[in-house]
C-alpha cells in the first residue's frame, strides 16, 4: 500500500515538473523571463526514473483459483506433495485423508503505450521504452534550447576578432566614421571617401577622386581597438562613398543645409529618418540559425530600400547585459555584448547605407538603472563611450552625455535619462499641493540646457523641435511606471509648459520620440483648456473702504504702501499640442499583456491622450518624414510605423500656425 501511494505521488511530481519545464522553457525562449528551468529538470529526471522503474507494463484481466480434493496416498513423506496442496486429514473416522490442491491462473495483457498522454505530459509510457525515451527527449531538448540561447553566443562568438566600420553622425559638411580593427598586421588603418552621386551636366562636375580622411597608426585594448575618422569639406545633400583599408566600405548622404529639404531625385522635398530601440540577437529564438542573427535588423534593411532615410536614431538598450543571464560586471563583459551585436551577420545590411546615432538606456548598465555613476556604471559606460558617443553628434557640454544638432528642417535634443536621475522612490516626483518637482530625472544642468533649447529661436526653415528620450514621456504606461517620466511628473510638467510655449510662439512643432516599452503608442499632450495662473509682480491694494474692517476709527489706516501679488492666466492654444511616438523593440520580445491605459483625474481634461496603441510584434520601428507643401504655410510631419517589416499605421501632424494673436485666435485657423 505504501509503495502504491509513493508511486502515485511520483507520478504527480513527474507530471507537474514536466509541464512546468515545458511552459518555463517556452516562456524563457519567448520573453526571457527567468523560470527555474534547471531546478525543474532535476526534479523531473529523478521522478521520471522512479516512475519508469516502478510502472508495471502488464495489467491483470483474469485471476482464477481452482481447488481440487484428492485422496491422500498415505505417504508420510510430504516432499513429493505439491507446494500448494494442503492435508486436511480424515473427514470422518474410517474415511481416507484428503489433499486439497489450490491452483491460481492469472491472465495478463500488455498495457497500451498511451502515446499521446506520454508525449503531451512527459510521463513515462506504461509499456514502451521508445515513447518514454521520446517524451524524455522532448523535455531535454527544451532545456538544451535554453542553454543554447544563453551560452552559444558568448561561448562561440565573443567577437575578439571583430573587424568593423560604420558611419555615425553626418551633418551637411562632415561625417564621423567608427573603426574597430584588432589585427595589428593591418595597421595603420586609413580611410578615404569620394563623391558618389550620378554624373552631373558639364560645367558643374564634382570631384570624384578618392580623398584621404587620415589614418590610425595604432589601436589597442584601452578603447577595445576602436578609433574614429572625421570626413570633412563635404557638400550638403550629397551622396558619398567611404572606404577603410581594413576592407570595409559603404555610402552615406549628407544632410541638407539648415532649414532646407532634400533636392535629390527620389527624396526631393522630404527629410526622412527612422527610430527604434531594444536590440537582442537571435530573438525570437530559432535553434538552427546563427547565434548572432537578428531578425529586426533584417526587417529594417528591407524597409530601408524604399525609405531613403538619412539616419537611425537608436534610443537605447543596444545590448541586454542582464538578459537572459548577466555574464559579469567587468568592462570586458560589457564590451563583449557590444561586439556581439556588431558581429551579427545581419548588421552590415542595416548599416551599409544608414548612419546610426545613439542614446543609451538601462540595459546597457542594469535593469531600471537609477544609481547615477556608482557601482557598475563606469564599466558599462566604457564601451558606450568608445562605440557610440565617439561618433555621436556634438555634446551640448563637453564631457557630458546629452547631445543636440540641427539637420534640414528639424532641431534635435538627445537626453541622457539615466546618469543624472534621482533614485526611484515610489512617488510621482511632484509635490501633492504645489505640483513642484520633488526629484529630477535630468539633473540641474541638463534640464537647464533643455529649457534653453526649447526657448531658442531656430534658424529660418527649421520647423520642428524633436526631443529624444530613451524612456516614454507619457504617464499612460502603468507597468514599470517609476522608471519612466511617470515617476518624475513635476519635472515633466516644467518641460511640457516649455513645449507649449513653443507652440504659443507659433511656426514650430514639438515632437517626442521614445522607446523602451517593447510596445508602440502615439500620445498627444494638449495644454489645459483653462491655462495656468502666473504671478506677474506686485501691485497696490485695490481701493476699498476700511480694508482691515476696523470699527470706531474716524481716520482709516494708511494702506498706500501695502502691495499684493498680481496674477494673470496664461493660456496656450490647442495647436500647441505636443505629440509623442514611442516605438520598440527593434528585435526583442513584446509583452503578452497590455500595459498602456489612458487615464485622467479630471472629467474635463485628459493630459495624455491615446492616439494609437499597438503592443504586438517582435520588431517595430518608426519612419519620420518632414515636408513643406508649397501651397501651405505649415510643415507636415508624417509618421509611419513598421511592425515585423510591414507598414501597419501612419499619422500626420502639422506645425502650429505662425501668426500673431491670442491662443483662441490661433486655434481658429489651426488644422
Amino acid at each position: 500500500m505504501v509503495g502504491d501511494e509513493l508511486s502515485q505521488v511520483a507520478k504527480y511530481v513527474t507530471l507537474l515538473s514536466s509541464l512546468g519545464l515545458r511552459a518555463g522553457a517556452y516562456v524563457f525562449l519567448r520573453w526571457h523571463l527567468p523560470p527555474s528551468i534547471y531546478t525543474l529538470l532535476a526534479i523531473y529526471v529523478t521522478s521520471f526514473i522512479y516512475n519508469l522503474t516502478h510502472t508495471e507494463p502488464y495489467r491483470v484481466i483474469s485471476d482464477e483459483i481452482d481447488i481440487v480434493a484428492r485422496e491422500s496416498t498415505g505417504d508420510n513423506d510430504d516432499s513429493s506433495a505439491p507446494s500448494d496442496s494442503v492435508k486436511i486429514g480424515a473427514v470422518a473416522e474410517g474415511e481416507p485423508e484428503l489433499d486439497l490442491d489450490v491452483e491460481e491462473t492469472i491472465i495478463v495483457e500488455e498495457k497500451e503505450p498511451q502515446v499521446m498522454q506520454t508525449l503531451l505530459t512527459g510521463l513515462p509510457s506504461p509499456s514502451s521504452l521508445l515513447w518514454s525515451g521520446l517524451t524524455f527527449a522532448i523535455n531535454l531538448v527544451a532545456v538544451l534550447m535554453v542553454l543554447d540561447l544563453v551560452y552559444r553566443g558568448p561561448a562561440f562568438h565573443p567577437g575578439h576578432n571583430l573587424s568593423l566600420a560604420r558611419v555615425g553622425y553626418v551633418s551637411d559638411r562632415e561625417a564621423k566614421l567608427l573603426v574597430r580593427e584588432p589585427d595589428a598586421s593591418k595597421y595603420p588603418v586609413s580611410a578615404s571617401y569620394r563623391y558618389a552621386d550620378a554624373p552631373v551636366p558639364m560645367g558643374s562636375r564634382p570631384d570624384s577622386i578618392w580623398k584621404p580622411a587620415g589614418q590610425l597608426a595604432w589601436l589597442d585594448n584601452s578603447t577595445d581597438f576602436t578609433g574614429t575618422f572625421k570626413l570633412k569639406s563635404l557638400q550638403p545633400d550629397t551622396r558619398y562613398q567611404w572606404h577603410v583599408s581594413s576592407n570595409h566600405s559603404g555610402h552615406f548622404t549628407t544632410a541638407p543645409t539648415t532649414g532646407s529639404l532634400s533636392t535629390r531625385i527620389g527624396t526631393e522635398g522630404t527629410f526622412t529618418f527612422v527610430h527604434s530601440s531594444c536590440l537582442k540577437n537571435n530573438f525570437p529564438y530559432r535553434p538552427f540559425r546563427h547565434a548572432l542573427s537578428n531578425p529586426g535588423l533584417k526587417h529594417l534593411s528591407t524597409a530601408l530600400l524604399g525609405l531613403k532615410a538619412q539616419f537611425m536614431l537608436f534610443l537605447g538598450d543596444f545590448i541586454y547585459i542582464d538578459v537572459p543571464r548577466r555574464p559579469g560586471v567587468l568592462i570586458e563583459d560589457y564590451r563583449r555584448e557590444y561586439r556581439q551585436t556588431y558581429a551579427s551577420p545581419d548588421w552590415t545590411a542595416a548599416t551599409r547605407e544608414l548612419p546610426w546615432i545613439h542614446v543609451y538606456d538601462d540595459h546597457e548598465v542594469a535593469n531600471d538603472w537609477d544609481k547615477n555613476t556608482t557601482g557598475v556604471f563606469e564599466a558599462a559606460f566604457d564601451p558606450y563611450r568608445h562605440y557610440h558617443t565617439s561618433v555621436n553628434p556634438p555634446a551640448v557640454r563637453p564631457g557630458e552625455s546629452w547631445f543636440s544638432f540641427i539637420q534640414g528642417p528639424a532641431s534635435f535634443f538627445m537626453l541622457d535619462t539615466r546618469r543624472y536621475r534621482s533614485p526611484n522612490d515610489n512617488t510621482n516626483g511632484s509635490d501633492p499641493i504645489t505640483g513642484a518637482p520633488t526629484k529630477s530625472l535630468l539633473g540641474e544642468h541638463q534640464l537647464a540646457d533643455l529649457l534653453a533649447w526649447m526657448k531658442r529661436r531656430e534658424p529660418s526653415g527649421v520647423r520642428w523641435k524633436i526631443l529624444v528620450s530613451s524612456i516614454p514621456f507619457t504617464k499612460n504606461w502603468w507597468f514599470g511606471a517609476q522608471d519612466t517620466w511617470r515617476g518624475y511628473l513635476g519635472e515633466r510638467q516644467i518641460i511640457l509648459e516649455a513645449m507649449w510655449d513653443v507652440g504659443l510662439e507659433g511656426g514650430v512643432g514639438v515632437v517626442v520620440l521614445s522607446g523602451d516599452r517593447h510596445e508602440f503608442a502615439a500620445t498627444a499632450f494638449p495644454p489645459p483648456p483653462d491655462g495656468k495662473g502666473e504671478i506677474v509682480g506686485l501691485g497696490p491694494l485695490p481701493p476699498i473702504a476700511n480694508p482691515f474692517g476696523l470699527k470706531g476709527y474716524v481716520t482709516e489706516p494708511d494702506v498706500s504702501n501695502l502691495q499684493t501679488l498680481r496674477t494673470k492666466r496664461k493660456r496656450w492654444p490647442l495647436s500647441a499640442t505636443v505629440h509623442e511616438f514611442s516605438a520598440s523593440p527593434l528585435s526583442m520580445f513584446y509583452l503578452p499583456y497590455r500595459t498602456y491605459t489612458e487615464s485622467s483625474t479630471s472629467p474635463d481634461y485628459i493630459s495624455d491622450v491615446c492616439i494609437k496603441y499597438m503592443p504586438d510584434g517582435n520588431s517595430k520601428f518608426g519612419a519620420v518624414s518632414i515636408s513643406n507643401p508649397t501651397t501651405s504655410d505649415q510643415s507636415l510631419l508624417h509618421y509611419r510605423l513598421f511592425v515585423d517589416g510591414v507598414e501597419k499605421w501612419s499619422y500626420t501632424i502639422t506645425t502650429p500656425p505662425d501668426v500673431a494673436g491670442s491662443a483662441r485666435s490661433k486655434d481658429a485657423i489651426w488644422g
